[in-house]
């Protein structure tokens, strides 16, 4: 497993360390918790019932095609931290019929690992890396009520402690979260963040749903022709199949479709440039994040703002 990227954010240049964190490229893992998925769990309650009598009648055809699909990711929490992810996509839901307070993640079914066990050795990874920062992004809550939501926040609190960053801190930069001693940036809900100084509102991610390559980077591209959101954002660079091609094509998985178009979404990533520019990008997120060198490529766009600072220095003098 590559390990050179484990403290990338403490190995930036020092010119990098005063930028908004908005403005630096940073890898994100798509449906991060898709490695773990049980094949036994019950569907998630949103599916439809037509879905849910065909998983019913023919579980033994459903069950391997729905684990094929939904699973996103083959590496856990700490080996995509060490690979250098640092934005989680976390899909959060409570079982139905499920009488204690556990929540796990979710994608189509649940996963077997809970979420605060997970979440316990992401805070354990960053105590023995103090100066990298994740970002940590839950949506979803399938089957969360009120006091579900309250409990899993203290929980989440007591959990990182003075490692949270309050939202009220603006222009977010290395240094200044160095020097107070935040690494985490933890997102909700937007009506629940507003209650909670800790938590921010959801990340805008720019999610195509689209088979091919082309498809994804046209979605892209499009949206960076509007212009970038002012705080943090996701590009998305996963890849969508539908119902019909996934009974259609009974010997694929996201997995053969995600490496086969691999190629054509590296070389979009290599063009692009973060920063404040209207077309520039912040966090790029994928699929396979631990077989395919996605964290390299995207830390690697930060060396284009260095270049971009020198040779600006160089015009003013």
């Amino acid at each position: 497993m590559d390990h050179s990227c484990q403290d990338w954010m403490s190995a930036l240049p020092e010119e990098l360390w005063d930028l908004p964190l908005t403005n630096l490229a940073i890898p994100g893992s798509h449906d991060a918790m898709s490695y773990c998925l049980d094949i036994n769990s019950p569907l998630l309650r949103s599916e439809s019932d037509s879905f849910r009598l065909l998983d019913r009648l023919f579980h033994c055809f459903t069950r391997p095609a729905i684990f094929r699909w939904a699973t996103t990711q083959d590496k856990s929490i700490e080996e995509q931290l060490s690979m250098g992810i640092r934005f989680f996509d976390l899909r959060i839901a409570h079982k139905p019929n499920d009488s204690s307070s556990d929540l796990y993640f979710t994608h189509v079914i649940y996963t077997h690992l809970t979420v605060l066990e997970t979440l316990k050795s992401a805070a354990t990874w960053l105590e023995s890396h103090p100066k990298e920062i994740v970002i940590l992004a839950c949506s979803h809550f399938e089957g969360m009520d009120d006091r579900c939501h309250e409990s899993f926040i203290f929980s989440l609190k007591k959990l990182f402690g003075p490692k949270l960053c309050p939202r009220k801190e603006s222009g977010l930069t290395l240094r200044s979260l160095w020097a107070s001693g935040y690494q985490v940036v933890l997102s909700y809900d937007a009506q629940t963040a507003e209650r909670h100084e800790e938590l921010w509102p959801d990340i805008p991610y720019w999610w195509a749903n689209q088979r091919t390559a082309q498809g994804v980077i046209s979605y892209l591209d499009w949206n960076k022709a509007l212009g970038r959101p002012e705080s943090f954002f996701v590009s998305g660079l996963n890849l969508t199949a539908d119902r019909y091609y996934i009974t259609t094509h009974p010997k694929e998985s996201l997995r053969t479709l995600t490496f086969s178009n691999w190629e054509c979404l590296k070389k979009w990533v290599e063009e692009q440039v973060p920063g404040s520019d209207p077309e520039s990008l912040n966090i790029i997120a994928g699929d396979f994040v631990g077989p395919l060198p996605l964290c390299p490529l995207v830390i690697a766009l930060n060396k284009k703002l260095v270049q971009k600072k020198n040779s600006q220095m160089k015009k003013h003098h």
